[in-house]
């Protein structure tokens, strides 16, 4: 579970955030399989912390709906809900749409710069296919973009949300074209805020956001060991 190891690594963070971030990245990734029992000693003895940050960071797991508490069992990591990946995508577009009109009225040619920066490191991802990085860089340039709307808390909003949302756009990104698709998708983004237009932005980002999730139905298909049984309505 490489995302669990890197803790140690991670110093200015504290024991909670930090014990959070390496469970939350572990279940997003696939590293912990829905259904798969949390123990908190192992947690904390493979994390290197003491069970409190751990039990601290499941508690913020259940409200990310990620994992769930069933009395005289244990918590387990939860099944992605199609129901829940809808709410998140509804409120990401909901926010990042405004968000990015906000940029574009803001952005300056250093800001753009720093955006056409990560479109080239997303190219070197894209080229290498390295998934893992791919997916860090696509999450880093929509965080840039709801930093330059001058309202950063459209972005931790969002990731709070997002969990189930995380795991199926992890999921996509061995698609054959999927990543370059997503890299050019984000250059007309970043096209549109350079030239200052704060409506191409918005449909260009609102387009983005929607075919992301465009392979949702062929992905819950292959893989319906990782979905909810229960959840049978697809996205629309």
């Amino acid at each position: 579970m490489s995302s669990l190891r890197q803790l140690s690594r991670r110093r200015t963070t504290t024991a909670r955030k930090a014990a959070y971030d390496a469970l939350r990245g572990a279940i997003v990734a696939g590293e912990l399989t829905p259904g798969t029992r949390l123990s908190e000693n192992e947690l904390a003895e493979l994390l290197g912390v003491s069970r409190t940050p751990v039990r601290e960071a499941l508690l913020r797991l259940r409200e990310d709906q990620l994992v769930d508490v069933v009395p005289q069992s244990g918590t387990f990591v939860t099944p992605i809900s199609t129901s829940a990946v809808r709410d998140a995508q509804f409120l990401r577009e909901a926010v990042e749409c405004a968000a990015v009109r906000l940029a574009t009225e803001r952005a300056t040619p250093p800001d753009v710069a720093a955006l056409r920066d990560l479109l080239a490191r997303q190219e070197v991802a894209r080229d290498t296919d390295d998934l893992d990085a791919f997916f860090v860089l696509d999450g880093d340039f929509h965080h840039a973009l709801c930093d330059l709307s001058g309202r950063p808390i459209a972005w931790a909003i969002g990731r709070r949300a997002n969990g189930h949302l995380d795991r199926v756009r992890r999921l996509s990104l061995p698609v054959p074209s999927y990543i370059a698709e997503m890299v050019e998708e984000h250059r007309r983004v970043v096209d549109a805020v350079e030239l200052g237009d704060p409506d191409l932005a918005e449909a260009s980002l609102r387009h983005h956001l929607r075919m992301v999730l465009s392979g949702l139905p062929r992905i819950r298909a292959e893989r319906p060991e990782l979905f909810d049984d229960d959840d049978e309505e697809e996205l629309a």
